[in-house]
């Protein structure tokens, strides 16, 4: 403000000096114009006021100009003179101003001096983009001997994270003049307080380490910092683990918990139950828990508690703190569960290795027996008592020895301590022991990695038996082999042939040194080819020299030129190998191709029989028909009236026909059952009813024959499920044949009886009964044998019953011999046994 008050004089002075010598030259133009305008009145110079005459006004300007030109310059001097002196003065009072404010100024940059020199910092001034910073202060802050150019390599000097998170601050003070102040660690671990703004278009940095108290206070709050840290992490952390965790305190009040604590006690979140003061233990537990930490000791148990509602068991650990306790539950009811699984399983252990036929004994660390299995006493025929009191393993070795168990040795006790040695060991280790009595043990000892030996003595007495047995066998297998009349050969995996028999070398014609030589299967190819067809053997080299996965058993016949026939199969071996036999079986094909030929010509008799049997059924089945209802019509005299004679002639043609209408109908069903398309129409059949149907339609046959009918059906026989048409149709075939071979006097029972699973029918007749040789056939269609009655039927009553209780699901039983009868039972099944029904 003092500079601007000097110039505002300074500019005043000027504009007087200028003024002065402005009216001093206005002079010479006045006069000039004076002149000017006398010249343009009057002609030529005469007309000019210096030129006129004495007296006149031009000679009193010409003699008054000089004087006017003198004056002004005589004025502007003194204007000069003046003003030079005033400003001279004006200069001195204003350098004397300056002086004083000059040395005031060096005062305050001296006293800033001594104040930035008191404190270490450095500032780091950045001005355009392509200018040099500017660094002052003290750089040794950051090391000994630093150069400034250090300063502002911050990695060098400063931890990783710091520079970067100076670095990041410093490119947003430059970018959009964002001031910052943070606190930095050196790799040395000092401490420096950075601040950072711009001033003037500069972005300064300033740098200065922090002082002891300012030091500490940083440390505070950077262990505060990390100790918040810490614990929002072990918040978070409990937070995440299943165990329910818990704060109280001094008073017993819950003052945090977590979020596995919060879902225990059922609460939405962990505020929610410390909000409600949930508890998770029962009172008694919470009481004896408050009396444990009240003498200051730990408190831990297992209790029972409700966890989401469910009954659970917890390890409970509580533990006092300074302001009160903590305490954590870990859920054990799985543990529980384990651990009494884990002794069921060990007790099922110890019972499988008392059913093994393997010694088994388990020695701890101290050599002392700790598990023996049954077959452990009985293979050394120890006391129990004994081996129950834990012998040493050394003392077990010397009973043994006392009552001569053990293999003789020439000196039993290096033979011990190699014994005893396996407790050192880290392999398994195998001994044989041959002991005096012949048996032979494998004996394996196998070191446990926290101390003692499991011991396994397995009794190879029997392996031993069983490898001379199997010696014996495979030369009892060579001469077997030998001895086949099929050709037998081995070929191994790699397509050699390992194993022949005779009969192999005579089938094709082969030396037997030449095939001991192990041919290739290429070479056995090339050797048979002329006593097979080209492509024969292809199938046979596959077999034998193909992959091992892809290799399956294969049957081939190959008929060689000469006539005869042989059947190959092949069949892969476990080992790789390939086994291929050999059957001449031209003979069997002869007659097996002359069977085929008569069973061909069977069948087709067969067929010719029952095409004729459908023609005939159903050609006569019509005009019977007719029959039948003309002599119905005649027997009811509608048409007239008969007269005795006539009447029995008339019954005569009805039961005739009325039979043979019968037998038509049974072989339509035959041919309908051959053909499949049979079907029943099942439901509840009432079984008194269906035997009373079915005897109905031999009452007169009953009357004629003297013959006594018995019904024997209990009132609780009930209901089945079957087709009631057919059952009534089995009835009466199998009524029918037993009153046919009945005679006069004699009795018929039909009787029902009901299982749990099964309604049985049977029909029982005191007839002559039926041989042995004949009953295998009674069922067969077309097959009547009257034994001497002079009952013959067509044969085709039983084949019926027997088809119709088949096809309910059901069988048929004959119980027949001669001279005491025929029962024939049908099993049908209570709740239906058809696939197909009529109703579906």
């Amino acid at each position: 403000m003092a500079r601007f008050r000097r110039g505002q004089r300074g500019i005043s002075s000027k504009h007087v000096l200028a003024s002065a010598a402005a009216a001093g030259l206005l002079a010479v133009p006045a006069l000039s114009s004076l002149a000017s305008r006398a010249f343009a009145e009057g002609e030529g110079a005469s007309a000019l006021p210096w030129t006129a005459g004495p007296g006149s006004l031009g000679s009193d300007i010409a003699a008054a100009a000089p004087f006017a030109v003198v004056g002004g310059l005589a004025l502007f001097a003194a204007a000069t003179a003046f003003f030079h002196l005033r400003e001279r003065r004006r200069a001195a009072q204003r350098e004397a101003v300056l002086a004083g404010e000059l040395s005031e100024l060096r005062l305050r940059c001296d006293r800033a001096e001594v104040i930035f020199a008191a404190e270490r910092r450095v500032i780091v001034s950045f001005g355009h983009r392509d200018a040099e910073p500017v660094i002052e202060g003290d750089v040794s802050i950051v090391g000994e001997g630093a150069s400034p150019r250090r300063i502002l390599a911050f990695g060098s000097w400063l931890t990783a994270s710091s520079a970067q998170a100076l670095e990041s601050a410093l490119d947003r003070l430059k970018q959009n003049g964002e001031a910052f102040a943070i606190v930095l660690r050196s790799g040395l671990g000092r401490y420096f307080e950075a601040e950072g703004s711009a001033i003037s278009g500069h972005a300064v940095l300033r740098l200065r380490e922090i002082t002891a108290e300012r030091l500490e206070l940083t440390r505070i709050r950077e262990t505060l910092a990390t100790t918040q840290g810490d614990l929002e992490g072990l918040q978070a952390l409990l937070d995440a683990i299943p165990q329910p965790v818990w704060l109280r305190d001094a008073d017993g009040e819950i003052l945090w918990v977590n979020a596995a604590y919060a879902r225990a006690v059922e609460a939405s979140e962990a505020s929610e139950a410390v909000a409600r003061r949930l508890e998770l233990l029962d009172e008694p537990a919470r009481l004896t828990s408050e009396a444990q930490r009240a003498k200051g000791e730990r408190y831990a148990a297992r209790v029972p508690a409700v966890v989401a509602g469910q009954r659970r068991t917890l390890d409970v650990v509580e533990t006092p703190t300074g302001a009160g306790s903590a305490g954590i539950a870990t859920d054990v009811s799985e543990l529980e569960a384990m651990r009494a699984d884990l002794q069921r399983q060990m007790q099922a252990h110890v019972r499988t290795l008392d059913q093994l036929s393997t010694a088994v004994a388990i020695f701890d660390g101290s050599e002392r027996l700790v598990f023996y299995n049954a077959a452990y006493r009985q293979l050394w025929d120890l006391d129990a008592a004994f081996l129950d009191s834990r012998p040493k393993d050394g003392e077990i070795l010397e009973r043994l020895r006392a009552e001569r168990r053990l293999p003789e040795q020439a000196d039993f006790r290096v033979w011990k301590k190699e014994m005893l040695a396996g407790y050192q060991a880290l392999e398994p280790q195998e001994h044989w022991w041959h002991l005096p009595d012949g048996r032979t043990l494998r004996v394996i000892g196998n070191p446990d990695p926290k101390g003692g030996v499991t011991y396994l003595f397995d009794d190879v007495t029997e392996r031993f038996h069983l490898e001379s047995r199997y010696n014996a066998l495979i030369r009892a297998r060579g001469e077997t082999l030998d001895s086949l009349r099929e050709g037998v050969v081995v070929f191994g995996a790699d397509g050699r042939l390992t194993l022949f028999n005779p009969a192999f070398a005579s089938i094709w014609n082969l030396e037997p040194d030449l095939l001991a030589g192990r041919p290739h299967m290429d070479e056995i190819v090339g050797l048979c080819g002329h006593l097979s067809q080209e492509g024969d053997w292809s199938e046979l080299r596959t077999a034998v020299t193909g992959l091992h996965d892809s290799r399956t058993g294969h049957f081939q016949r190959i008929s060689r030129p000469d006539g005869s026939v042989v059947d190959c199969v092949t069949a892969p071996l476990p080992d790789g190998s390939t086994l291929i036999t050999f059957t001449d079986v031209t003979a069997s094909v002869n007659v097996e191709r002359a069977l085929t030929d008569r069973n061909d010509a069977l069948e087709k008799t067969s067929r010719l029989r029952d095409d004729f049997v459908h023609h005939v059924s159903y050609e006569l089945r019509s005009p019977l028909t007719n029959i039948i209802g003309f002599a119905q019509l005649l027997g009811d005299e509608t048409v007239g009236a008969l007269n005795d004679k006539q009447r029995e002639y008339t019954s005569h043609i009805t039961k005739s026909s009325a039979a043979l209408l019968a037998i038509i109908n049974d072989i339509l069903d035959l041919a309908t059952i051959d053909n499949g398309t049979i079907e029943l129409d099942l439901g509840p059949v009432n079984v008194r009813e269906t035997i009373a149907a079915a005897v109905r339609g031999l009452d007169d046959r009953l009357s004629e024959r003297d013959i006594k009918l018995v019904v024997d059906v209990p009132a609780s026989v009930g209901f089945f499920v079957a087709d009631a048409k057919r059952v009534r149709q089995v009835l009466f075939n199998l009524l029918s044949n037993a009153v046919g071979v009945s005679s006069a006097g004699q009795t018929v029972t039909v009787a029902a009886r009901k299982h749990e699973d099964a309604v049985v029918f049977s029909v029982s007749d005191e007839g002559p009964g039926i041989p042995a040789d004949i009953r295998a056939r009674v069922f067969d269609r077309f097959e009547s044998h009257p034994t001497g009655q002079r009952h013959r039927g067509v044969g085709l009553g039983l084949s019926i019953v027997r088809s119709f209780v088949e096809l309910h699901g059901g069988h048929v039983e004959l119980d027949s011999a001669p001279g005491r009868g025929t029962t024939v039972s049908c099993h049908f099944p209570a709740k239906g046994g058809l696939t197909r029904v009529a109703a579906e």
